[in-house]
């Protein structure tokens, strides 16, 4: 399949049309961003350690019957994914208070969230991403409810596949943000699952080993990335 013209860049992400227009490439960059884009550094190897971090987290998924976006890894930095119509919206899963949850409840962080906590976000870097519920998402047509409610769904059934892989390689998946969208009438997961869009804290120590390292200037952040995928599983040799 061949590459062509880049269709948008995001903050660490291209997305480069192909010549079959239902599927593109998506390029993971080295590009680091934290509080909407304000602040974007660059990090030495980020690009692939995400790629490869991302496809292998798409595959488990995949495995337990969740459809992805993700087709196959293309090169270190690359991968071949279905295009997708995007909902404006991010799925957030919590199962530990950390971020923005603590800062606008006043709660403190490292509370075991029992059930866990769903929530939506509008993806509007110029607005902060602003949370809004799913009476709002219907009204302007972000979604369609039956949509909105199988992404919700899809968004639970990610957690109990992903906290149980975490919990068994000895972290905690604090947090994390999914995205979707649609492939010929169906809800299919898109975007991409990495260190950059979830919290990921060790489980004895609770040592950060996500993108709070960048946000909180607590540095080591690829090194990090690259712990976690080595308790995983993940080969960034390979």
């Amino acid at each position: 399949m061949e590459k062509r013209e880049e269709l948008y860049a995001g903050k660490a992400k291209s997305v480069f049309k192909t010549d079959d227009p239902d599927y593109m490439v998506l390029e993971f960059r080295n590009d680091t961003s934290a509080f909407d884009g304000k602040i974007i550094e660059q990090l030495d190897r980020k690009g692939m350690v995400n790629n490869k971090f991302n496809a292998f987290i798409m595959q488990k998924l995949a495995d337990a019957g969740i459809p992805t976006h993700f087709e196959k890894l293309l090169s270190d930095n690359e991968c071949l994914v279905k295009r997708l119509d995007m909902m404006p919206v991010e799925c957030v899963i919590r199962n530990i208070s950390a971020g923005s949850l603590c800062r606008r409840l006043g709660v403190e962080e490292g509370q075991e969230l029992n059930p866990p906590t769903f929530e939506l976000f509008l993806k509007n870097d110029s607005l902060g991403d602003p949370m809004v519920n799913e009476s709002l998402v219907e009204t302007f047509g972000w979604a369609k409810p039956e949509d909105l409610q199988r992404s919700k769904e899809l968004t639970y059934k990610a957690n109990e596949v992903l906290s149980k892989l975490f919990d068994d390689a000895g972290m905690l998946l604090v947090d994390y943000k999914l995205e979707f969208g649609m492939f010929k009438g169906e809800v299919v997961l898109g975007d991409e699952f990495s260190p950059d869009g979830c919290r990921i804290w060790d489980k004895e120590t609770r040592k950060k080993m996500d993108k709070d390292r960048f946000r909180q200037g607590l540095g080591g952040v690829i090194e990090a990335y690259e712990e976690v995928g080595a308790r995983l599983g993940i080969d960034f040799d390979a």
